[in-house]
């Protein structure tokens, strides 16, 4: 009962808090078309690059329950720390949510008020409005898709449609086929998409907009899914900054901050 109590509390608070460049193309004809398995060692290694980031944007969610967006700021450092901040009117900072593998602490400044407790699927969704993992946010917010599972596994199909290399792969055990498109330029994941065995779409991704951030193209506008939840998460940054020396989450709950602990 007190799980629903804080989880209903902090999903109030996050959505009545809620307010309101382009990577240089390379000729296709001076393009090495890679083999699958050089293709997905290639994006794999693109996404490990990134070891902290920060993104200044606005989020936006959407789901049967809410339609809403707010200002945000957005620092990870990998793999461990998820660090969000949403802002009001006139740059006003409203809330923070600091996200660990095991913890969380979510801040409403207007009351003052912190709550803190261990990390599970229905606080993330609560925090996030989304279902994904704790590693899966991380990849949204960059906007990268981790590959790591088909680093040695030949893909179902491969095949160019023009600019895009297409990879599918089909798991048989739990009967859902996934579509990657690829860049063929920048080596950048533009689209992906998790099937059901009857066709319909469970998962969506769409990345687009994509600027050089330390030699790797990553998106500036995001927009994910999930089909089944009816969810929709989409991102658009204003700013994107990546492997800063010395990243520091100033994070720190006022003294007289009531503080509740689930």
């Amino acid at each position: 009962m007190k799980s629903f109590i804080v989880l209903s509390q902090i999903s109030l608070i996050v959505f009545s808090l809620f307010f309101w460049g382009c990577v240089p193309s390379k000729p296709l004809d001076e393009i090495e078309i890679l083999p699958s398995e050089r293709l997905i060692n290639k994006l794999e290694a693109n996404r490990r690059k990134i070891r902290n980031f920060e993104g200044v944007g606005v989020l936006k969610i959407k789901s049967e329950r809410y339609d809403n967006s707010a200002n945000f700021r957005i620092m990870m450092q990998k793999p461990d720390s998820i660090y969000l901040t949403i802002f009001g009117p006139f740059g006003i900072e409203l809330a923070q949510a600091l996200v660990t593998n095991d913890k969380y602490i979510f801040y409403d400044a207007i009351e003052n008020t912190a709550y803190k407790g261990d990390v599970n699927a229905d606080i993330l969704k609560d925090i996030f409005k989304i279902n994904l993992s704790f590693s899966d946010l991380m990849d949204a917010f960059v906007g990268s898709v981790n590959m790591t599972q088909n680093l040695y596994k030949q893909p179902d199909s491969y095949e160019v449609d023009y600019d895009k290399y297409v990879l599918t792969y089909i798991d048989s055990v739990n009967y859902i086929t996934t579509i990657y498109k690829v860049d063929i330029r920048e080596l950048s994941i533009t689209d992906y998409k998790l099937s059901a065995a009857d066709g319909s779409v469970n998962i969506e991704g769409k990345y687009s907009n994509f600027e050089l951030v330390e030699n790797v193209a990553i998106p500036f506008s995001i927009k994910i899914e999930n089909k089944l939840a009816d969810q929709v998460l989409s991102i658009d940054y204003r700013n994107i900054v990546a492997n800063q020396q010395g990243v520091y989450i100033d994070f720190i709950i006022p003294d007289d901050a009531t503080i509740i602990s689930w």
